[in-house]
């Protein structure tokens, strides 16, 4: 009693775990358990992220639905349970969850915290004695809860943000190249002149390339829905009902409103993670495309008089501290940071999907944080590029066209009228002599001009084929 007391008077109280007794902030929900990881890890002062704080409490919900239902937690503790879990998953207590996210690989400081949030939470509201480990963590482990929690977590960010950002984004491609497309343009391989192509052409490569990136990750998420619960400890089940980890899962996806399912295999669930960075991987792929496609604006937009000035981005703030007047292209600047961002964060996913031994994977945390910043960052940054950028950009008419007109690799469309080595040197005089291609063309193709006009028409050239 003295020891509380005296503990008290110095705005702290006594817990106790299986180590014994510590002090607590009278103020903090948590438990020992939690305040033993706080005084352990001082790296990063970055704690879990909030989005798998909420898919842990949803999973600690689920899990008292089901020990409800299957008659292992008496009604009053199960309802308790539930309605302090469903709090936490929709943000409330956010700042009770202070352990940095560079701790324990198995998650286990993280799956305490949310028990003695949780149990503290609950059992003040009902009047009861709720014990973080027997009455909210029945029948789990952290090493099932904390997987089934990063799937749930990057299912829900995926479905929630990142594929209505990427659809946003390929919608408004395909508007503008519906609005705007029309323009013939100069196309380019090895950044040196190549044959013509539309706008609508251009900007239609970048929707396929989206297309192709959504079909990767929907395919990869048929694989994360499936939930490691259930395994507990090592995947054999110790200490789980049956029926539980079906009945999590069923409930996860009640709660939810996206189709889970336990893994088949919990093994495979508790000591591998492949799926996840099979989708941290399509991650990287959609920055991929995303980064061709910023630097594509980038280079589009260069200028506006020494570059290639083609097509003009909104000013959105001055360009330069010492430069008046100068605007950057910065949307697609921010863009392809974070694509090398995501890059990167999936680097060290493969090195996190692969760290384990035996029965249990052990850099869980960093996945979880990985994996919610690639998809935040990610859906965020779409949007700003299809609103601030794709939306909003301008083709530069006269520029391009002046282009199109002094491109001497318009004479491809001659190579099976003239062939290949005439067309060659006509291109070449062209370019040396600063004339349009149809000029010295009428001088030493030996075709009229008619002819001419026909072959070298850009808007039929985009469309393939044999001239003529």
């Amino acid at each position: 009693m003295a020891k509380a007391a005296t503990a008290a008077r110095k705005g702290f109280r006594i817990e106790h775990d299986s180590m014994g007794e510590l002090q607590v902030p009278a103020s903090a929900l948590w438990g020992a358990q939690t305040q033993r990881a706080m005084d352990n890890f001082h790296i990063s002062g970055r704690p879990m992220p909030a989005a798998f704080v909420r898919a842990l409490a949803l999973v600690k919900a689920s899990a008292a639905v089901v020990n409800g239902h299957l008659g292992l937690l008496d009604s009053a503790r199960a309802e308790a349970i539930v309605a302090a879990a469903t709090a936490v998953a929709g943000g409330a207590h956010g700042e009770q969850f202070p352990i940095d996210r560079y701790q324990t690989g198995s998650g286990t400081s993280t799956n305490m915290n949310a028990n003695e949030v949780i149990a503290h939470v609950a059992g003040a509201a009902a009047k009861l004695a709720i014990h973080p480990n027997d009455h909210v963590n029945l029948g789990q482990s952290s090493n099932d809860t904390i997987p089934t929690a990063l799937r749930v977590m990057a299912v829900r960010e995926t479905v929630g943000a990142l594929l209505p950002a990427l659809a946003h984004l390929r919608k408004t491609i395909d508007r503008q190249a519906k609005a705007i497309g029309g323009t013939v343009k100069t196309g380019r391989t090895h950044l040196m002149d190549a044959m013509p192509l539309t706008f609508a052409q251009e900007f239609g490569t970048w929707s396929a390339q989206l297309a192709s990136a959504q079909g990767r990750i929907e395919d990869s998420l048929m694989r994360t829905r499936r939930l490691p619960i259930g395994g507990t400890a090592i995947g054999t089940g110790i200490n789980a009902h049956p029926k539980f980890g079906k009945g999590v899962a069923k409930a996860l996806s009640a709660a939810t409103g996206v189709k889970f399912e336990q893994n088949a295999n919990t093994f495979e669930g508790l000591a591998a993670h492949d799926d996840l960075v099979e989708l941290s991987g399509q991650l990287s792929a959609l920055a991929v495309a995303l980064m061709k496609i910023g630097n594509d604006l980038r280079w589009m937009n260069s200028g506006p008089l020494a570059g290639l000035g083609e097509i003009e981005l909104k000013a959105l703030q001055p360009g330069s501290s010492i430069m008046p007047g100068k605007v950057n292209p910065v949307i697609p600047e921010a863009l392809c940071m974070v694509c090398a961002q995501v890059m990167g964060l999936h680097t060290a996913n493969t090195v996190a999907g692969q760290s384990g031994n035996f029965q249990l994977n052990v850099m869980l945390p960093l996945l979880a944080c990985n994996l919610d910043e690639a998809i935040g960052l990610l859906a965020h940054s779409m949007t700003e590029l299809a609103d601030n950028a794709i939306a909003t950009l301008k083709i530069r008419k006269d520029k391009v066209a002046e282009a199109l007109d002094r491109n001497p690799i318009l004479v491809t469309a001659l190579n099976p009228v003239i062939g290949y080595e005439k067309a060659a040197k006509i291109a070449k005089r062209a370019y040396a002599e600063g004339r349009p291609v149809l000029d010295v063309a009428l001088e030493d193709s030996g075709l009229s001009e008619k002819q001419l006009r026909v072959l070298l028409d850009p808007v039929k050239l985009t469309k393939g084929g044999i001239a003529g």
